[in-house]
């Protein structure tokens, strides 16, 4: 140097700062950046410089500040950020670039991102899976560019070296020539300059270094000679916090317009947010609603304020003079103190300076970061001058990965300061160069990624134990986070708008939330690196939590159902675009498959033996199998997590609200009572139930206001509906390839893939569509809606498809709530299934025959059952009935013979045994009625008596109520069917047994014990005897003919004359029936008498027949012999009527048809033989 001129010196210099690279050497970013200091500075040795082996090239967020100078990443309005061809940063260029030339890249983004209009200017291309946006920048241009500048900066845009050192020491805000109050003054490097002006000014790279080196080792020493003491804050609240005698960082409004669109009403974020290592003497909330939280009193902090506020203030220089600041020798002047700050702020974070900070400290920067106070750039650029050196950059970003998590583990939605740790994840993750998202990289290789299962609780371990599990563990369910329910819907003042309200701004936190969830795995899976680990990741989750499919779990065991929404929502946005055509159905049986199918599973058809066999016949050749694709795994990750998350959550829903309906009882039958119980010896006990009931009531309520947030968000919702709509398109794909022009009925032999699927595929469907048409009908009508309505046709058409019938029972229930008399909101569905072209000509048919069908399911409680889903089909039948393009099919049933006959059978039968049960219970209720009228003789009665009448009581009530409603139904449907038909009910399998059936409840109705029917408000129970009696006689009326009449006289058990007089009375006075009615019922009553005399004046008896004549089941004689397969001889209206009812042999229980009965003519012939031989003896003796 000592050979060079001044002018020489002078000369070079500004060469280097006009981006010549002749006396500036490249770095390239896979080698150590150099020292930002000289080789020997005078003065006390100083700390390793960040450029040595092993130091930093960081790429920077882009986290928002709160001042000016910041500018918002990955919200909705992305600041600009260039990118070369291949998709990387301008902050980091190709490796041949010089970092001086990254800097100045990262030195002009920051200038566009001031100017607006340069900034759409350079936005060239954008890109949308990462929605980071970016600009092509190719190499020949850099060079064009780079020369162009070079003549236009040599020509008229030369900095002089005294406008250099000032632009440094008003950054730097530093001098060595005089103390003053506002600037750092530095003794070492006034020394040198003393010594050698020429020799300190001949790079500025390395003054600037050696001026940071010297300004942090300064503030190492004793507290009295604090560098930093002398100095004024230029941005607040990063300095000023931490100069502060609390040390409190607050958070501002969002008002300054480089602030990020997300923080439109920024909230607060509380020092509990923290770890303990920030204090526990911060975190309060103010008096002015702003929450408070300590940053970490030491040495670093103040280095980190000031590193921080330096880079700013570059930004600051910039937006002063714009033009002249992105001319190359200005540019490369700023660029360089820019590295230099984030390469010493990359020593301070390491604890170069003082002493090295462990992995499981918080990184001092994630105050800053939860705060957004940081400026725009700065993050990035310390990923970029750093994630290329493992080990550095672990030691800097591993800290801060565990503080964000640290963060979000004491975040709830009682206030918005749920969204900074989840936005500052967000944009880490999606910072990236070229194809490389470093901080995703580093997420899946953390310890705790994935960890290993430990217990049977592997569900809740993984939520617990797993890095993002932290994030994804949100939740408004009130058993996940009390918060929520205790500050939003506790106390006197809510009210159902208020609640309203609550959950909408609630599912606003919760659409936020999981936006960010969705960036944080979306951008680990867009890299190519880390997006094995994201998938092994979503299947673990699915994998562990299989119990929470169970109607019965531990639900320590599994994952929240907060959790798991959380998860399902961004599957489903991950599943948004997914076109079926890319879907591989077969997955789910390919051996790479991730999720865990278990062969006991429960299949649509196939039963375990068949199933395995074919998948022996799968296996036997692997190359049957494609190589496993994104789309399909993604798929069938979101079917399998729909499984576990929506249909639990309403499950869990549904078993509250009846939780809710039970304590509501017991507290109002508590109430009611008191009189009897409060000077009784159980009075406190009582008092103690109602309050303990009370309180629990309450809770339960305000965790039924919690799961109205998380579980009926419409927007959740239309996702899930859909999502099934995609499943529905599937599974019809499979059954018939001809999707959407699908005919019926279908191919005859079922797919192997279909049998072979999980039943749950399609029970979940159903399920899901039965909660959302009863608790959010609104939502039913989606695109996907007609594909819903084919779905459900084809496979209540089907049956012979589907092994468990309650699984057609499901289908069935959803037709029948969607039924405009169920829930009037859903009329439009209900006209879409009625007038599908598959259901004019199908469904009628499919309903009678299932109607048969479920007399026999296989499960214990069959018998019960079975009512319920009769209910459900008459009901449908009867809105089927009103319209007309469903009257041809009915009339064809009716006239068809066997199949509607069965179904009359099985009419009869319930009838029969509502009707029964029904009355009976009633009986109950007035005898109990009566007993409690009479207060003495109840009084008389011990209390443990009392009591037990009193729960007959209650039961009595409930089996009334629910059988009366059934009985009315099929009451209904006789009514409506034998006003159109009425052959099939003559039948001599059928007359006998249904005039039978009239006859006995007539007599209930109107017979000598009526008034044992008469209880205190029957509508209470749904009886109207006056509306029963008018229907049972129009049924008389209607099947009114000789061979009826002949039916009801044989019925020796009911019928009576004084019974049909009693009626005629009866409908006469209470004007149930007009006159001519009336008279036809006196008619069809005189005819009947006239039936009874002629079979009394021929009565002979014959039950001294031999054995072989008689019916081996009734023990009657026989008219028409036939024999069984079984060698068993049977009466043949015995049997047909047996066989109505049951497809089997009586004696041997095996399958049985009418076609395979065998007459036996000849002895027809002798028993009419000896028939004729009785009749003409009783003649003989009289």
């Amino acid at each position: 140097m000592e050979e060079l001129s001044a002018d020489e010196i002078r000369r070079r210099r500004l060469a280097r700062l006009a981006g010549g690279q002749t006396s500036q050497p490249t770095t390239p970013l896979s080698t150590p950046l150099t020292s930002p200091q000289r080789e020997n500075p005078p003065g006390p040795p100083t700390a390793p410089s960040p450029a040595a082996p092993g130091p930093s090239h960081f790429l920077g967020l882009s986290v928002h500040s709160m001042t000016p100078a910041t500018s918002p990443i990955g919200a909705s309005g992305v600041a600009c950020r260039s990118q070369s061809s291949e998709g990387v940063s301008s902050l980091s260029s190709s490796p041949s670039n010089s970092l001086e030339t990254q800097s100045q890249t990262l030195s002009r983004s920051q200038s566009m991102d001031i100017d607006s209009v340069s900034c759409e200017k350079s936005m060239s291309q954008v890109d949308v899976d990462s929605g980071i946006e970016n600009m092509e920048v190719e190499e020949s241009d850099r060079r064009e560019k780079r020369s162009l500048t070079d003549k236009e900066s040599s020509s008229d845009s030369e900095v002089s070296e005294e406008q250099a050192l000032q632009v440094i020491c008003k950054i730097l805000r530093v001098s060595w020539k005089e103390r003053d109050r506002d600037v750092i003054f530095l003794p070492l490097l006034a020394a040198e300059f003393t010594q050698d002006p020429k020799a300190v000014c001949s790079d500025f790279k390395d003054l600037i270094g050696q001026i940071l080196m010297e300004v942090l080792m300064m503030s190492t020493q004793a507290r009295e000679d604090n560098p930093f003491a002398s100095l004024t804050a230029t941005s607040q609240p990063i300095a000023a916090a931490a100069k502060s005698p609390d040390r409190h960082l607050v958070l501002n409004p969002s008002s300054s317009q480089g602030t990020s669109p997300m923080l439109t009403n920024v909230g607060s974020f509380g020092a509990s947010s923290l770890s303990s290592s920030l204090g526990a003497s911060g975190g309060v909330v103010t008096d002015s609603g702003s929450d408070r939280f300590t940053i970490e009193a030491c040495k670093e902090t103040e280095m980190l304020n000031y590193l921080i506020e330096r880079f700013e203030s570059v930004g600051m220089e910039e937006r002063k003079a714009p033009k002249m600041c992105s001319q190359p020798p200005a540019s490369q002047l700023l660029s360089n103190i820019r590295s230099q700050c984030i390469s010493h702020a990359a020593l301070v974070l390491q604890g170069a300076l003082t002493q090295p900070r462990s992995l499981l400290q918080q990184s001092l920067l994630v105050p800053y970061m939860l705060c957004r106070n940081l400026p725009y750039g700065f993050i990035q650029e310390l990923i970029r001058m750093t994630h290329q050196d493992e080990e550095v950059f672990k030691q800097i970003f591993v800290p801060i990965l565990q503080g964000l998590a640290l963060a979000v583990k004491e975040c709830s939605f009682d206030s918005d300061n749920f969204k900074y740790p989840l936005m500052a994840l967000a944009e880490l993750c999606e910072i990236k160069f070229g194809k490389t998202h470093p901080v995703c990289n580093l997420i899946t290789s953390l310890p705790l990624w994935c960890p290993d299962s430990l217990s049977p609780g592997s569900g809740r371990e993984l939520q617990r134990l797993s890095y993002i599990g932290a994030f994804f563990s949100l939740s408004v369910f009130a058993e996940d986070d009390t918060k929520v329910g205790d500050k939003y819907f506790s106390g006197p003042a809510i009210t159902l708008e208020n609640t309203k309200l609550v959950s909408q701004s609630l599912q606003h936190y919760l659409e936020s939330a999981r936006g960010d969830l969705f960036k944080i795995l979306h951008n680990i899976l867009l890299n190519g690196e880390t997006r094995e680990a994201a998938l092994n990741y979503m299947a673990a989750v699915v994998n562990r939590n299989i119990k929470k499919a169970q109607m019965q779990t531990d639900d320590r065991l599994v994952s929240t159902d907060g959790f798991m929404i959380n998860f399902l929502w961004v599957l489903q946005q991950l599943s948004m675009k997914i076109k079926l055509e890319t879907v591989d159905p077969f997955y789910i049986f390919h051996p790479k498959c991730r999720l865990n199918m278990t062969t006991d599973e429960t299949r649509l058809k196939a039963p375990m033996e068949d199933l395995k066999s074919w998948l022996a016949e799968l296996y036997d050749d692997p190359s049957k199998f494609p190589e496993p694709k994104f789309p399909t795994e993604c798929f069938f990750l979101t079917l399998h997590a729909h499984h576990l998350s929506i249909l639990p959550g309403c499950r869990r829903y549904i078993r509250r609200l009846r939780a809710i309906r039970d304590l509501n009882r017991t507290v109002e039958e508590l109430k009611n009572s008191e009189s009897q119980w409060k000077d009784s010896p159980l009075a406190t006990r009582h008092r103690e139930m109602l309050k303990r009931c009370k309180t629990q009531l309450k809770k339960l309520v305000r965790c039924k206001a919690c799961a109205d947030a998380g579980l009926l968000d419409e927007n959740l919702l239309r996702r899930c509906l859909q999502f099934y709509g995609m499943v529905i398109q599937l599974i019809l794909r499979i059954v018939d390839p001809a999707y959407p022009q699908i005919t019926l009925p279908l191919n005859p032999e079922i797919p192997n893939i279909f049998a072979a699927l999980p039943e749950f595929y399609i029970e979940d469907v159903a399920e899901f569509l039965l909660f959302i048409v009863q608790y959010s009908p609104q939502v039913l009508y989606e695109p996907c809606t007609q594909d819903i309505v084919t779905f459900l046709i084809v496979f209540i058409c089907s049956q012979n498809y589907i092994r468990n019938p309650y699984l057609i029972a499901k289908l069935v229930e959803v037709l029948f709530v969607t039924n405009p008399a169920v829930q009037p909101r859903t009329q439009r569905f209900s006209e879409m299934m009625e007038n599908h072209p598959l259901s004019i000509k199908q469904l009628v048919p499919a309903l009678m025959k299932f109607y048969t069908d479920v007399e026999h399911t296989g499960a214990t409680s069959e018998f019960y059952d079975k009512f319920t889903i009769r209910y459900h089909i008459s009901t449908i039948f009867k809105s089927l009935w009103q319209n007309s393009a469903h009257h041809g099919t009915f009339m064809e049933e009716f006239n068809s013979g066997k199949q509607f006959v069965r179904y009359i059978n099985m009419l009869i039968n319930d009838t029969t045994f509502l009707l029964d049960e029904s009355l009976e219970s009633l009986k109950r209720i007035h005898e109990v009625q009566e007993e409690m009228k009479n207060k003495e003789q109840w009084d008389l009665l011990p209390r443990d008596q009392q009591q037990s009448r009193q729960s007959q009581l209650t039961q009595d009530e409930r089996v009334s109520r629910s059988y009366l409603a059934l009985a009315t139904e099929t009451v209904d449907m006789f009514h409506i069917l034998t006003k159109q038909v009425q052959k099939p009910f003559l039948r001599p399998e059928l007359g006998p047994r249904l005039a039978a059936m009239l006859n006995f409840n007539l007599q209930q109705l109107c017979g000598p014990k009526c008034r044992d029917l008469k209880v205190e408000n029957p509508e209470k129970y749904g009886f109207e005897p006056k509306k029963l009696l008018d229907q049972l006689t129009d049924i008389y009326l209607q099947l009114d003919c000789a061979r009826f009449a002949k039916a009801i006289a044989d019925d020796q058990r009911s019928y009576s004359r004084e019974l049909f007089e009693e009626v005629i009375s009866k409908m006469t006075k209470a004007g149930i029936k007009s006159t001519i009615a009336v008279e036809k019922f006196k008619l069809l009553s005189e005819k009947v008498e006239e039936i009874v005399a002629r079979n009394s004046q021929s009565e002979i008896d014959y039950s001294d027949a031999p054995d072989e004549f008689k019916d081996p089941l009734m023990d009657t004689l026989m008219s028409d012999p036939v024999r069984l397969p079984s060698g068993n001889v049977m009466d043949r209206s015995i049997i047909l009527r047996h066989l109505l009812n049951s497809p089997t042999d009586p004696f041997s229980r095996q399958n049985l048809t009418e076609n395979m009965l065998e007459s036996l003519p000849e002895l027809k012939e002798r028993i009419q033989a000896w028939m004729r031989e009785k009749l003409n003896a009783g003649r003989y003796s009289q």
